[in-house]
């Protein structure tokens, strides 16, 4: 079913002015229920994105939001849905309100959040995603569920096979819009949002607004209330940012069992599902429990590396791009970029996993000299402010706070012959055999010919 006609979102969009600060807005005016669960949980003032979304999510309109990563948008969707859900019961296999997300960890991510508050107020939620038995989730269905949190497959999987309808669909959210487009889910979202009734009520969050994301909006959302808040990730002001020129790949490894040591709780990010997993035994052998997070993990073994990570069994995850909108773990207090990301967006998603709801974080991409021009033109595109370092002369211990004391507003790269020449006369260790190549960490072998060298570090297509 088309949510509104294209000439109507195009009129509406028009002569709506777009909301850049949150009202006045106080979680008392929520049912006592949905209130007393929110403090049980040490939630009692909304953030601006909740301010500015709960109210026209409330009313029943169409919601179109635009907010950096941990600012709170889960609940913003959340606490409205489960509002409206609130009083009644739901009939077997047929939900009234569905979330879809693009990663199965940001789908328990979800589902926690809200489980306290749905527990409150009396209603059922299931997660559903593949690579888990259906038994359990099909139980769960024919039981009455009224929320279902779910990935776009197994969505549609479900359906096909008649274990789920979306009749009595009330509220559809799409959340983290442009990471399902960015996987390659449109096709799936039109078609699962048009078996949705029409005139039911659809939220879509997004960190940006174009191409796939532009047409699901003038597909499905009628007249939609718009909010944009601190668009742009690279604005948040307590996140620094730092740019660390190294001499080949063990430099690399051995920036980053530094940095993590003395910052603690990190995520890592690699550029193939290889690399992931031999950094990390890299890091654990070095001292630093780590744990790998990628598309090559079943379900089981990704959790639990997840869980390992957030109950700070291990002080780092490292991790390909499917984690980059995939973790949502509070206090991880830094960032590392060991390949470098594809572009400026995907650059941002992941600097997003820190400094999220208002704390502090730091971001550290590590690049030889031939790649540190590239990465500077990305961050420059990103619009983030950045120090430069030097491995050689960065203070020990490469703590935040020290880091954000040293470097230069100009790039490391230029002390070392524009970013050509090798590392102050040590010859850089290959780096064709590390994480996105086929040999693996090098750690023990000898260096191949200068002409394959480096060739890991530089930005490519990311692995899931």
């Amino acid at each position: 079913m088309i949510g509104c006609p294209e000439s109507s979102f195009r009129t509406r969009t028009e002569s709506i002015s777009v909301t850049s600060a949150a009202p006045a807005y106080s979680f008392s005016e929520l049912p006592a229920a949905l209130t007393a669960a929110l403090a049980e949980v040490g939630i009692t003032d909304p953030t601006p994105v909740q301010a500015a979304v709960i109210p026209d999510a409330m009313s029943g309109s169409d919601v179109l939001a635009r907010a950096r990563t941990g600012s709170g948008k889960t609940l913003a969707f959340g606490i409205p849905l489960l509002a409206r859900l609130a009083g009644a019961r739901s009939r077997p296999c047929r939900p009234r309100a569905v979330v879809i997300v693009p990663t199965r960890e940001l789908a328990n991510q979800v589902s926690s959040a809200l489980q306290p508050l749905a527990r409150a107020l009396n209603l059922r939620l299931t997660t559903v995603y593949g690579g888990m038995p259906y038994d359990r989730q099909k139980r769960q269905l024919r039981q009455g569920t009224d929320l279902v949190v779910a990935t776009p497959g197994r969505l549609e999987d479900l359906i096909e096979r008649g274990f789920l309808s979306f009749d009595d669909i009330a509220v559809t959210v799409l959340d983290e819009a442009d990471h399902l487009c960015d996987l390659g889910f449109y096709p799936a979202i039109d078609k699962l949002v048009r078996r949705t009734p029409a005139g039911s009520q659809r939220m879509l969050l997004s960190a940006t607004l174009d191409g796939d994301v532009d047409r699901l909006v003038r597909s499905h959302l009628c007249t939609p209330r718009i909010h944009e808040l601190d668009p742009n990730a690279g604005a948040v002001t307590t996140m620094t940012h730092h740019t660390m020129v190294v001499g080949g790949f063990r430099d690399k490894v051995d920036a980053t069992q530094q940095l993590i040591a003395a910052n603690g709780q990190s995520i890592v990010f690699t550029r193939t599902r290889d690399g992931a997993v031999e950094l990390a035994e890299a890091l654990t052998a070095a001292g630093v429990q780590a744990v790998d997070l990628h598309g090559n993990l079943s379900q089981r073994v990704r959790e639990r590396n997840l869980q390992r990570f957030t109950r700070g069994q291990a002080q780092a995850v490292v991790a390909t791009d499917v984690a980059a909108r995939g973790i949502h773990v509070d206090d991880v207090s830094l960032v590392i970029h060991f390949d470098a990301a594809t572009d400026a967006k995907a650059y941002l998603h992941r600097s997003g996993r820190t400094a999220r709801a208002g704390a502090e974080g730091c971001v550290i991409t590590l690049t030889t000299p031939k790649f540190a021009s590239q990465v500077v033109s990305q961050q420059r595109d990103a619009k983030v402010v950045v120090l430069h370092h030097d491995l050689r002369s960065a203070p020990k211990p490469m703590t935040a706070e020290a880091l954000a004391k040293a470097g230069s507003t100009t790039p490391a790269a230029s002390s070392r012959g524009g970013g050509r020449t090798s590392y102050a006369g040590k010859r850089p260790h290959s780096s064709h055999g590390g994480p996105s190549g086929r040999g693996g960490y090098q750690g023990k072998r000898s260096p191949r010919p200068d002409t394959r060298r480096q060739t890991w570090d530089k930005p490519a297509k990311a692995s899931r």
